[in-house]
């Protein structure tokens, strides 16, 4: 299942909690671009490697005016785990269990795994430009090379 969303669309406004028990929503970041990157889990192999090669990039980010903002649907206390065993610098927050923004986009879907059946975030990477505009999408993202592709995209933008 890829999003629902494509370049040229606006990205939902849902409020998201922040590890520390404060709230985020896309509208924070009006009037300079965001990458929103959608991860299934906390301390899993490929979530750690998409989370640490994005924080390894944060400062290139940074200085070309882009944000960056990780969500799951782990809790905040897992969020806080995370950051703290992996020295993240990139911010994290959690999206709500039923009704978040995930739901919204459509990429929060049943997938499989061994025969076994269950609900999971399709990893999935959005640039969203300063008037809050998605500018590119990344479905189903490969980890390997993502966080250095999503970069060069936002410094073209």
């Amino acid at each position: 299942m890829s999003s629902k969303l494509a370049a040229g669309d606006a990205m939902p406004d849902v409020a998201m909690e922040t590890p520390d028990g404060g709230t985020v929503k896309v509208s924070d970041f009006k009037g300079q671009k965001l990458v929103l990157f959608f991860y299934p889990k906390d301390n899993t192999p490929g979530c750690t490697t998409e989370a640490k090669d994005f924080t390894a990039l944060k400062p290139q980010f940074d200085k070309a005016g882009v944000a960056l903002l990780g969500v799951s649907k782990d809790s905040p206390k897992k969020h806080q785990n995370f950051i703290a065993k992996h020295d993240l610098t990139t911010p994290l927050a959690t999206d709500a269990e039923t009704g978040g923004l995930s739901d919204a986009i459509g990429i929060w879907t049943e997938k499989q795994n061994y025969g076994r059946t269950y609900m999971g975030m399709v990893r999935t990477t959005y640039l969203i430009d300063a008037k809050g505009k998605i500018a590119q999408v990344w479905n189903k993202v490969r980890v390997k090379g993502h966080a250095e592709e999503v970069l060069a995209a936002a410094q073209a933008l």
